[in-house]
């Protein structure tokens, strides 16, 4: 009930900015006027209905009424309007907006011979099932502690948010590692095994050198195949062969900073793109609960290079180096939580803290050094013909070193005391004693080779390709962790929790084909209705299977202002090194625990949507509906965003949701969006792997019912040069699996899995905001843009909480202690661009 009424005043509280205008403090002091008038036919005289009036270069305008006319709010200043109407020429005329005051502008257009849009909507988007995209500049406007790629993508429909610190997501109840990553046309993947958020550093990405991203959130094409959730498509931008084509971007900020230079050279036949990134998040990690010396180090380098050798022959070459590593030198952590009454009589407090204090020498190392380069030669044979041939190298080293020792204090806090965290009003009611020691180390590399085809006949589009894939798994895993406590008699008694120390080695490959058609259906209206048609085999050496992955999806333009689209396919994904792997058994080995009898999971996917603009307020309205129907499962369990397996194909199940959008220009030429996202994700275990603990149908781990994310861009009218950037989050609570007493020795509790994904964390609801001041040049015709932004994360310092610990108290029962987030934190940032 309480999620539900969180959930309740978010939605009040974006509704009353929604029709108040109140999305940003500088919303307020926004000056406003409008334009108003009527637009005839010049030979005629009649009004025309429905005539667009746009600000030129940008999708913010109105559209006449039956009568011709048209108002048209705008912020003070003066605008360049684009009028049109389907059968009449364009016409382009300035005016000025003053505050409080309507400019009238009676216009006439000429008819045309030319057959025009009846609606006209600047830097329309191809729309297709489940395919969302965001610009490099709107991930570099979002508030977050670091420009990431990733991490912008929260705020696109269908996807899961529950930690700021990963760079991990879940899209429609899909897992972590359900997700495809293209940079390019090259696939690229995410750390394999991080514990915490903390240790992932910069995502592979680089937004200041990406001219586009795309989400595939379900109904992908077989181009893309092997994962069963989505697929994140960017594209580095190529240099423009003109002659100021020497650019370059510097960021500098608290927790970053960042270089990128492009330039096209040879008359535009060679072009290179070079960026550097580092992060040292200190400050924003020290925010958390847990003291220490945080030492964060982020580095990434990378460059692309294109060369035409000739018309119809290109190469292109990209490469990365990763270097990303997380030390903490931890001192102490405390933890208050509970609940504290006000009303004792009615409802007594029951406020405890958690005190941590470790060792002296502890250190935690979490290291992930990455390499890739990539090659693709692209040739076109004939006008119709073009074929690329790639490789690619992909090797990544991820080591983990913790020594980790100390003792945890369960206190029963005096909510009447004046300052418990300095220890006042504390009663002690439990302690335990843990170590942890782990020195594991994964490599990991992957080469890839790839050919495609595409021939284009008619109003038909043929695609075929291939890839064949070697994989090499070098894991090495030595790890212990130990709860110490007292027997009955007063003897300390040490409980290995989970002990693993072995060695193993994979070395396998994959191999796919697939072949794709897409049609413009009606000769007589081209573009109209698309349909595309493909099925995918894909095959894995190590489990000797071979899948078969139809697909099939459709758009459909019924209308100027209302397009319809769906898709319906197979998607399989083959189980990898973690998968296989699995969860190895006490005395059970690395090797002997990887299993060559794992299946595929599939999905039988189904998505069905609409889009419709809105022509008087320029605004497009997009819903879609989607269900997923999956078996072979290999079910898993998260703790913080580490992912565990089971190894086994032990249960099928289903998901279903609907995904929401709003989005337009609330100032002219800066769009924000709106978005909401139901999902229901439940599994059901097979025969063979039932429990009492897992029996019926339960809520798979991304269960999260209601998703509201919201991204607004806004400007002062009286200055244009103050921008202001506002994202919000929100996620109901994710499901998790607490524990319940097992064996007790002495006065320790050893606790065991309860009922699977019987209880729920708590939401998480962020609210980020930035403001931008750009410094106009010196002098006039000055490439030079700098900006000043400052941001403030975490606005309203809201606490949420990632995972839960147990720590036993007097009488062995396990408390549960919360994980939580990063409270309220400052970021200020420095960009040039020249």
């Amino acid at each position: 009930m309480r999620a539900y009424r969180s959930f309740i005043s978010l939605l009040v509280l974006i509704f009353a900015f929604a029709c108040a205008g109140l999305t940003s403090p500088a919303a307020l002091a926004q000056e406003w006027g409008a334009v108003s008038g009527t637009i005839k036919a010049s030979d005629s005289g009649f009004p025309i209905p429905g005539a667009t009036v746009l600000v030129a270069g940008t999708n913010f305008g109105t559209a006449s009424d039956e009568e011709g006319a048209y108002t048209l709010r705008l912020p003070i200043g003066q605008y360049v309007l684009r009028l049109s109407s389907i059968g009449f020429e364009t016409r382009f005329d300035s005016v000025t907006v003053r505050s409080g005051r309507t400019s009238y502008m009676n216009r006439v257009l000429r008819p045309s011979t030319t057959e025009l849009d009846a609606i006209t909507v600047e830097g329309a988007r191809e729309v297709r099932a489940g395919v969302f995209g965001i610009s490099p500049e709107q991930v570099r406007n979002m508030p977050t502690p670091m420009p990431d790629a990733l991490r912008a993508l929260r705020v696109l429909p269908g996807v899961v948010t529950n930690n700021e610190l990963s760079n991990q997501f879940s899209v429609r109840g899909g897992g972590f590692n359900e997700n495809l990553f293209f940079l390019n046309g090259f696939e690229i993947f995410l750390p394999f095994r991080p514990r915490t958020g903390e240790q992932e550093g910069l995502s592979l990405i680089n937004p200041d050198m990406t001219e586009r991203l795309t989400l595939y959130a379900g109904g992908f094409p077989v181009r893309y195949g092997g994962k069963l959730a989505s697929a994140v498509d960017a594209r580095y931008r190529r240099p423009n062969a003109d002659a100021d084509s020497l650019r370059f971007a510097i960021h500098v900020s608290l927790l970053d900073a960042g270089l990128t230079a492009s330039d096209a050279a040879l008359g535009g036949k060679l072009g290179w793109v070079v960026g550097i990134r580092t992060a040292q998040a200190r400050r924003f990690f020290q925010t958390q609960e847990l003291e220490g010396e945080y030492q964060p180090n982020y580095t990434d380098a990378q460059a692309w290079l294109g060369y035409r050798v000739r018309p119809g022959l290109e190469i292109e070459w990209l490469g990365m180096l990763a270097e990303n590593e997380f030390r903490l030198d931890p001192n102490g952590r405390k933890t208050f939580f509970g609940t504290l009454s006000q009303n004792e009589l009615l409802a007594p407090s029951n406020l405890q803290s958690l005190w941590i204090r470790f060792d002296d020498g502890n250190e935690e190392t979490d290291a992930y050094r990455t390499l890739f380069s990539g090659l693709r030669v692209t040739s076109r044979l004939t006008p119709s013909f073009r074929a690329e041939h790639d490789v690619a190298i992909y090797d990544t080293e991820e080591t983990e070193l913790l020594d980790l020792s100390g003792t945890a204090v369960l206190y029963q806090v005096d909510p009447g005391s004046d300052n418990p965290d300095e220890g006042e009003g504390l009663f002690p009611t439990g302690s335990s004693r843990q170590e942890d020691a782990a020195d594991n180390r994964i490599d990991v590399q992957t080469i890839t080779g790839t050919g495609r085809y595409l021939y284009t006949r008619g109003r038909s589009l043929l695609e075929a390709g291939w890839s064949v894939r070697s994989f090499r798994f070098e894991d090495r895993l030595n790890e212990k962790s130990v709860v110490v406590g007292r027997a009955t008699n007063g003897d300390v008694v040490r409980i290995v929790a989970d002990s693993l120390n072995d060695a193993a080695s994979l070395s396998t490959s994959q191999t796919s084909i697939h072949v794709q058609n897409s049609w413009d259906v009606l000769a007589n209206e081209p573009g109209r209705l698309t349909v595309t048609g493909g099925v995918r085999f894909d095959g894995f050496r190590f489990t000797d299977e071979w899948t078969a992955s139809p697909r099939a999806s459709f758009t459909y333009k019924a209308n100027p202002i209302t397009t319809w689209f769906g898709s319906v396919g197979i998607y399989h994904q083959a189980p990898t090194y973690r998968e296989l792997r699995g969860k190895p058994e006490i005395g059970e080995s690395i090797l002997g625990a990887l299993n060559a009898d794992l299946k595929s999971q599939r999905s039988l996917q189904i998505v069905l949507g609409g889009e419709y603009f809105i022509p008087s307020r320029r605004f497009f309205f997009r819903a879609e509906a989607w269900m997923k129907d999956i078996d072979q499962l290999i079910s898993y369990d998260i703790e913080n965003v580490r992912v565990l397996y089971s190894g086994e194909n032990d249960a099928h199940g289903s998901a279903h949701g609907l995904d929401l959008q709003l989005r337009g220009e609330l100032v002219p030429g800066m769009e924000s969006w709106l978005n909401y996202s139901y999902l229901v994700a439940r599994e059901e275990f097979d025969d063979d792997f039932l429990t009492s603990r897992n029996a019926g149908s339960v809520s798979r781990p991304t269960d999260q019912r209601h998703t509201v994310s919201l991204f607004v861009q806004d400007y002062i009218p009286s200055d244009p040069t103050w921008r202001l950037h506002l994202r919000t989050l929100y996620g109901s609570g994710l499901p998790y699996t607490p524990p319940v007493p097992g064996e007790q020795i002495g006065n320790v509790v050893e606790q065991v899995p309860g009922d699977r994904h019987s209880a729920r964390y708590t939401r998480f609801f962020r609210f980020d905001i930035g403001a931008t001041k750009e410094i106009p040049p010196e002098r006039t015709g000055s490439r030079m843009r700098i900006e000043l932004t400052a941001e403030i994360l975490n606005l309203f310092d809201m606490i949420n909480t990632v995972s839960y610990s147990w720590v036993p108290d007097a009488v062995g029962i396990w408390q549960r202690i919360p994980t939580r987030l990063t409270p309220r934190t400052v970021n200020v940032r420095l960009t040039a661009r020249f």
